[in-house]
């Protein structure tokens, strides 16, 4: 079994969010698939960890990611992906959410920011997220967007090596 300290449950989270709060500690909260991490994954985690002094990532479930992006997804497992994520410098901790949106987890997590890539907008964010992240009074950031980086790239650029004799 793969170890992970960095993956924490909700009650756990609330209760470090609450001891980081009482010491002044800006949280930033983000979310996302990050099946077959790449170059542009870390580039807006590093950019994300900078806006705060904690980051916290909502880590799609494989059901959650299923019911996204259809049965071929994800490639890697939630485990393996919370492993992989929780390995790197710039992630505190790693939540992993099993429901479609992430609006009751803002609510219990309070984040002080909330980060997303620039191929978001306000308009692009589901409408319980966005309002859950108004009611904690939350600063949401969009940060950019690293081009020519996706996993559906990189899926693509794996399938073609393969075809390579």
């Amino acid at each position: 079994m793969l170890q992970n300290s960095k993956l924490l449950s909700l009650d756990s989270l609330i209760t470090k969010r609450e001891r980081l709060r009482h010491i002044h500690k800006t949280c930033v909260l983000t979310n996302g698939c990050f099946d077959l991490l790449h170059t542009g994954h870390l580039f807006f985690l590093q950019a994300a960890r900078n806006l705060g002094d904690y980051l916290i990532v909502a880590l799609n479930s494989d059901s959650s990611i299923r019911a996204l992006k259809g049965t071929g997804r994800p490639v890697i497992t939630e485990t393996e992906r919370a492993y992989a994520l929780a390995a790197l410098e710039c992630v505190d901790c790693v939540l992993v959410f099993k429901t479609p949106d992430l609006e009751e987890e803002i609510k219990a997590i309070c984040p002080d920011i909330y980060a997303k890539a620039g191929d978001y907008s306000l308009t692009r964010l589901h409408s319980g997220e966005r309002a859950a992240l108004e009611t904690c009074d939350a600063k949401i950031e969009f940060l950019p967007f690293l081009e020519g980086f996706s996993t559906t790239n990189l899926i693509h650029k794996i399938a073609r090596a393969g075809e390579i004799t």
